[in-house]
């Protein structure tokens, strides 16, 4: 059995500031597998593949390769002992092009030392054609779309040919059929025997390609298991030491007036004669494939990209919103869909990046006021559960699920009446979800009003009262609460029907 383990980790530790992020872990990995690691945010599987692809150095335990013990400093000696890592947070340049990107770390050269960047264009375009990927190799990271940068990290590290390959949370900003390519190119790596290590919070995915599952829980090993002894249920009481009996906490609260209206909205070829209503206490969603426009159009209510015709109306009152700041003013928020590129600054504190929107409150009278800012960050944070070592914690240190809610956080202090959600679960637990989800319907509670853009068609059919379909930049359809299904959200999501009445 021993000769068919490709990579094992013996009494694995790590610690932070105030916290235990793993703790004697014993793992291994099969050649030519796929071993799944589920766990909540902050239950240490990140931290582990940041350990094995030489990001982070253990406290204490071995890492094993063919059983023979390394020691990986680095991510450079990782890939040259066969190891790649996909990161949950992606890491990109925007301002680079495409190829630059590909090969960034890793440029081939020349016999005079100077990068041979004949030899990276012809093997970029031979990777985007094998993958059947339409972008030019010239083409900037900043002008393609997160599912499109998502697509090329995937390739980036298929690419390196490695043994070993980490997925962390590789399909939670890809579409259905982009998924369903990498599934195809997952069962090649393995027919090949490649191991991948593969972390997810799709629980329904997960059970389609893999061999093992391995559930964290607190840094610490709950239970491994060959997949077809496990189910979805039982990998859920697992991960939060809990059963989730209603996944969707959704209540029925008094729906009050009109506090957005949209009335033939339009910025160019980006989208179109868009009209759309949201009332107080309300939850609406809004599905589509990729590319369909919602996140456009939610960017143009924050003020990030321009309106060029249309009407916008809060509280009955018409207003033009040009900037973020006059959006804000306006009591409209917005949770960007790309945390790490629009929602925080990774280097500076948690606390920091909580009061951000809200200097007013707390940096006064020419100077800073520590105790102020603490004690309403230290009040909201214990509202929203946010786990954090300490207040002057960097944001990137902590989970995917926590860096959430403190985004959340930084816009929740300024008491918003509405709240646009772009994919706000997109690569956090399921613990997680709920906790988001249950803060959404408390805010419905409370007369305010939410949009969540989601490409999770269960979430959207378990937390809306009612739905916007668009396609190719409009709408296409509104759904009541009593008519969802997702067959005809996908209906209206494809352009195969257009209902007539659409406001």
């Amino acid at each position: 059995m021993s000769q068919n383990i490709k990579l094992r980790v013996s009494q694995i530790e790590k610690s932070f500031p105030g916290v235990k992020a793993l703790d004697k872990i014993d793992f291994t990995v099969k050649k030519g597998s796929v071993h799944v690691l589920c766990g909540e945010n902050g239950a240490g599987k990140s931290t582990l593949m940041k350990i094995i692809n030489g990001v982070y150095q253990p406290d204490g335990g071995q890492i094993f390769i063919d059983e023979k013990p390394v020691k990986i400093n680095n991510p450079i000696q990782a890939r040259n002992l066969g190891i790649s890592m996909i990161f949950q947070e992606m890491n990109y340049v925007p301002e680079m092009t495409v190829e630059e990107n590909i090969f960034l770390g890793n440029l081939p050269v020349g016999k005079l030392g100077n990068v041979d960047w004949k030899e990276v264009r012809q093997r970029t375009k031979e990777l985007l054609k094998k993958e059947n990927l339409p972008y030019s190799p010239t083409t900037l990271l900043k002008d393609l779309t997160v599912s499109d940068i998502q697509m090329l990290e995937i390739i980036k590290a298929i690419s390196y040919n490695s043994d070993i390959i980490i997925m962390d949370e590789p399909t939670s900003a890809i579409t259905q059929k982009e998924v369903e390519k990498l599934f195809t190119k997952i069962r090649e790596l393995k027919a090949r025997g490649v191991c991948i290590i593969y972390i997810s919070h799709k629980l329904d995915e997960i059970f389609q390609i893999a061999d093992e599952i391995t559930v964290f829980r607190d840094g610490t090993v709950v239970e491994s298991h060959p997949r077809e002894e496990l189910d979805i249920e039982t990998v859920i009481a697992l991960m939060v030491g809990r059963k989730l009996t209603n996944t969707y906490p959704k209540e029925e609260v008094e729906i009050g007036d009109d506090i957005l209206r949209v009335e033939k909205l339009s910025n160019g070829n980006v989208y179109h004669d868009v009209s759309f209503h949201l009332k107080k206490g309300e939850i609406i969603g809004f599905a589509g494939l990729m590319g369909a426009g919602r996140t456009e159009v939610m960017r143009s209510l924050f003020g990030l990209d321009p309106i060029t015709s249309g009407k916008v109306s809060i509280k009955g009152e018409e207003v033009k919103i040009k900037n973020v700041r006059q959006s804000i003013e306006n009591g409209l928020v917005m949770l960007s869909e790309d945390r790490r590129r629009y929602g925080i600054i990774p280097v500076r504190s948690v606390k920091e990046n909580t009061t951000l929107s809200f200097l007013q409150k707390v940096f006064y009278k020419f100077r800073l006021h520590h105790k102020t800012e603490k004690n309403i960050v230290s009040d909201m944070f214990t509202k929203m559960k946010v786990k954090t070592p300490t207040l002057d914690t960097t944001i990137q240190s902590l989970s995917g699920g926590n860096q959430q809610k403190v985004v959340l956080a930084k816009w929740m202090i300024r008491n918003p009446d509405i709240l646009i959600l772009d994919e706000p679960t997109r690569g956090i637990d399921v613990g997680a979800k709920f906790e988001i989800y249950k803060l959404m319907t408390n805010l419905a509670q409370d007369g305010k009003a939410v949009i969540m853009v989601s490409s999770e068609l269960p979430e959207l059919i378990g937390m809306c009262d009612r739905v916007y379909v668009m396609s190719k930049g409009t709408i296409t359809g509104e759904i009541a609460r009593k008519d969802f299904s997702q067959e005809l959200i996908m209906k209206y999501a494809t352009g195969t029907l257009i209902s007539n009445e659409v406001n």
